[in-house]
């Protein structure tokens, strides 16, 4: 089922009784969700995307926009005849009930034309449990299940109404680490599997990168990027993408370019040929710095840190936002030593932002 958002605001009163100011947390929210695609909503707390699935979900009504279920204006219409799966964080099971008795609960409320035999119901229950790898644990009540297993229980009574759309709302953030990894990978087969078209919000950027087809990156209500995970990770449209992008994040320098040549303090690092003479803000990915001792960034070494398959080299410099940088380097010419370690840069991992507005200063890579 094909998703249309158009022009979607929602306002909320202002709860200060001396200054009733509106807040804007959706603001002119306008993107097409193609059929049997998983989309992850993407941004810090407080931007807006819990109050957009809501919205697509019918618990809020937007303020202003329209919604469409395929070609089916929907913005007007009730949650319960929506036809969507809703998965919110804290699983909300009936403690009280077994899994096999949460899982049925759904379809017990059908009414009219769309009401089924026991039978039926059974079935269908039977058949989310199994897609879920929940089917031996039917009798268990919540408690007796770990959190992964709840949320697997509280997706699969989402999925046994044949949703048209399947929405989650932070699923994984009550999970342990490992968990979280399992139950992600999870989703995403059980999505492949039913083709139902899936909206995940996150705002762990890793979650939302390891298995959506598309993100869109929201901050305040806009969307300030929509495109593929490697994609707006490789080429993002402004600094806040770039920052809120990539573990560990981006390393944020202020720099300066004279005569097409990126200067970071007193180093000419990189020729950047096209781009006027200004003041930079400079973006370096950690898988940016090649270690060269005739690098032209010189840096001062902290340490080094091993962690399995990844050698991270952490070091400073005076033009760095941040205290610390760190770089993820290949150790085939050994570990740094000394009290500096040098760098050349790759230049594709080299990103330039505007100091008035924070947007994206493109140059030509050779």
């Amino acid at each position: 089922m094909k998703v249309v958002l158009q022009n979607l605001t929602k306002i909320f009163p202002g709860r200060n009784k001396k200054v009733r100011e509106e807040v804007i947390a959706v603001n002119d929210f306008t993107f097409e969700i193609p059929d049997g695609k998983l989309i992850g909503l993407l941004g810090p707390s407080g931007c807006g995307k819990s109050t957009t699935l809501y919205m697509i979900s019918g618990l809020q009504k937007p303020t202003a926009g329209k919604i469409f279920f395929g070609d089916d204006d929907v913005t007007e219409l009730s949650a319960e005849n929506r036809g969507v799966g809703l998965v919110f964080q804290n699983y909300a099971l009936y403690p009280h009930m077994t899994v096999k008795q949460n899982i049925l609960f759904p379809l017990q409320n059908l009414r009219g034309a769309d009401k089924l035999s026991k039978e039926e119901m059974l079935e269908r229950a039977e058949n989310a449990a199994r897609l879920v790898q929940i089917d031996t644990l039917m009798d268990r009540k919540p408690s007796e299940l770990s959190g992964g297993q709840q949320q697997r229980v509280a997706i699969a009574r989402a999925l046994v109404k044949m949703p048209k759309v399947l929405l989650l709302d932070e699923p994984l953030s009550n999970l342990d680490a490992r968990l979280r990894l399992q139950t992600r990978e999870e989703i995403r087969r059980i999505q492949k599997e039913t083709g139902i078209t899936t909206i995940f919000v996150t705002h762990d950027q890793e979650e939302a990168m390891s298995i959506s087809d598309m993100i869109v990156v929201m901050k305040e209500g806009v969307i300030q990027q929509i495109g593929q995970p490697q994609e707006v990770y490789d080429d993002p449209t402004n600094l806040f993408v770039a920052k809120f992008l990539g573990t560990p994040p981006i390393n944020v320098f202020e720099g300066r370019v004279e005569g097409g040549r990126l200067f970071v303090g007193a180093d000419a690092v990189l020729d950047v040929p096209g781009v006027a003479d200004q003041a930079v803000t400079v973006g370096i990915r950690p898988e940016g710095f090649v270690p060269d001792e005739n690098g032209p960034l010189v840096c001062a070494l902290n340490s080094v840190e091993v962690m399995g398959r990844d050698v991270s080299v952490v070091s400073t410099h005076p033009a760095a936002q941040v205290p610390a940088i760190r770089s993820i380097i290949n150790t085939d010419g050994g570990l740094p030593t000394g009290a500096v370690v040098r760098y050349s840069l790759k230049p594709r991992k080299v990103l330039l932002f505007s100091k008035a507005d924070e947007s994206r200063i493109r140059f030509e890579v050779k």
